[in-house]
């Protein structure tokens, strides 16, 4: 609660819902991905009954790299941690199919690494690969609007910004639909919510 305190006073954390009300089911939350602030903020923009039940992916090097991190993503997210390089035979979307298996929805960053450019960059394919084996799960495309203001690359304090966070009309992976054109799709839908 004090975090979450903490984000709303520096960023507002507004949620705007469109063609998409704030629901208890399984859901993919997919987003661009422009500062390590993103996760902490639509985290923070979801109702509390939501926030309960919502795991947001993190990068495993980066939010492991010291203990208040890694306490922080554990004790209060309850993050999914995902290898950013594949190690092996290890199927790098694993941990997220057991989080699925098991009920939770997820936070995901579909361009996989930050970017720096006003629109994302190409979507990666974890989020079509997840649509094809978990077809039930809701996939709601999110835009975070001037989260990039709040951690300046290079700064070590936040700055105080108003940011919102944008929730769109779910996307539905066609029976037939190829992963270039989906990605293209569900990337274009996560763009679109940027004039909402």
């Amino acid at each position: 609660m004090v975090l979450l305190g903490i984000v709303r006073l520096l960023t507002g954390a507004q949620a705007r819902w469109h063609g998409c009300p704030p629901k208890a089911e399984q859901r993919i939350y997919f987003a661009n991905h422009q500062s390590h602030a993103d996760l902490v903020l639509i985290w923070a923009a979801l109702p509390r009954s939501l926030r309960s039940i919502t795991r947001p992916i993190a990068a495993r090097d980066y939010w492991t790299a010291s203990r208040f991190r890694q306490w922080i993503t554990t004790a209060v997210f309850n993050a999914v941690y995902v290898e950013r390089e594949r190690k092996g035979e290890e199927d790098p979307l694993q941990p997220l199919i057991d989080a699925l298996s098991s009920g939770d929805s997820l936070i995901l960053f579909p361009e996989g690494t930050r970017g720096f450019d006003e629109d994302p960059q190409a979507f990666k394919s974890g989020l079509y690969n997840l649509a094809r084996r978990f077809p039930d799960v809701v996939l709601v495309p999110t835009w975070i609007h001037n989260v990039q203001r709040v951690m300046p690359k290079g700064e070590v304090m936040p700055v105080p910004v108003l940011c919102s966070v944008t929730f769109g009309e779910p996307v539905v992976l066609g029976p037939q639909e190829e992963r270039t054109e989906f990605l293209q799709r569900a990337r274009a839908a996560v763009i679109a919510l940027r004039e909402v």
